[in-house]
């Protein structure tokens, strides 16, 4: 008697195909009602193939502010590295607000779905550079920025010390790609414990005169629309990165999206965008844009279950 076992006969294409299928990581926060996604199969597919690869080949690159860091808590904002600059031990009140009639009359300019990035570019500029040109006049002490850190109302989001701490056990580089004030960031990270030596920073720095008081801002201003530009000059030459065309980025703007442009010979980028704000005007677009879209979610959830799914092995993941 012959028997006859049907899947030898399945060409070699569909076989690879049908052990993608098997092999599919599940992953039961993507379900959330928070979770947005145009193409839920392509989300897992590139899911699968970036886990397949292993932690060795992946980088995270992330924005920090309202990504990294919460947008609200309990109703009321919680403060960007720019806010945090506005506390009374570093500026006076009316420098203070100087500064919020400036967020007033430019954020709802960087928020708006209508705009163009081209657009609002020229207002990002006239926007920080105004701001940087107010807190340059203060004289701001460089003694005094660890402490209104603590004392301010800065949060990461719920969730942040798994995923800098994943990151860290697996040797995976964290990029931080931030518009912010990068000796603010580094220090709300630092206060959190989560400072670790595979993190990389690409942000605003400050640079202050030998009595420690603030002079200018180093190099050319980065904002929301013109990360291409720093992720083309700066990321690309971080040795760090090299051999990892993997890419998991993080961003709560459209300007985000080009963080990974510094990437040479990228094989698979997942991008997940936290919509904070404006969720019904917003939410078409971003789900155009990002593959992964989380609406009014405070917490790392989702960014930790696809990191421990690309970083574990691939027999822990696979379905019953």
């Amino acid at each position: 008697m012959v028997y006859h076992i049907p899947w030898i006969y399945t060409p070699v294409r569909s076989v690879l195909a049908i052990w993608h299928q098997l092999t599919k990581a599940e992953i039961p926060e993507l379900a959330k009602c928070s979770v947005l996604m145009r193409d839920r199969s392509r989300v897992e597919d590139t899911i699968g193939a970036m886990q397949r690869a292993g932690a060795g080949r992946l980088q995270v690159i992330s924005d920090f502010d309202m990504t990294l860091t919460r947008f609200a808590h309990n109703g009321k904002r919680v403060p960007t590295t720019h806010n945090i600059l506005g506390h009374r031990l570093l500026i006076d009140e009316d420098c203070s607000k100087k500064i919020r009639e400036l967020l007033n009359t430019y954020y709802p300019i960087e928020i708006d779905a209508g705009r163009t990035a081209e657009d609002k570019l020229p207002l990002m500029v006239e926007w920080w550079t105004q701001v940087h040109e107010l807190l340059i006049q203060q004289r701001i002490r460089k003694d005094l920025l660890a402490q209104a850190v603590k004392e301010s109302s800065a949060m990461l989001r719920e969730g942040y010390k798994v995923f800098f701490d994943r990151l860290t056990e697996q040797q995976v580089p964290l990029l931080i790609f931030s518009a912010g004030v990068g000796d603010v960031l580094e220090e709300v990270i630092r206060q959190n414990n989560v400072f670790h030596p595979n993190v990389h920073i690409i942000s605003n720095y400050m640079d202050f005169d030998q009595t420690g008081v603030l002079r200018a801002f180093k190099g050319q201003l980065i904002h929301t629309f013109n990360k291409r530009e720093g992720a083309l000059s700066h990321a690309s030459g971080l040795r760090v990165l090299q051999g990892r065309p993997n890419v998991l980025l993080l961003g709560d703007s459209l300007g985000d999206l080009t963080m990974a442009d510094g990437v040479s010979e990228h094989q698979n980028i997942l991008t997940i965008g936290f919509l904070n704000d404006q969720m019904d005007e917003r939410k078409e677009l971003y789900v155009k844009s990002f593959d992964v879209v989380l609406v009014k979610d405070e917490t790392m959830e989702v960014p930790n279950a696809i990191l421990k799914c690309i970083t574990s092995s691939t027999d822990n993941q696979l379905d019953a």
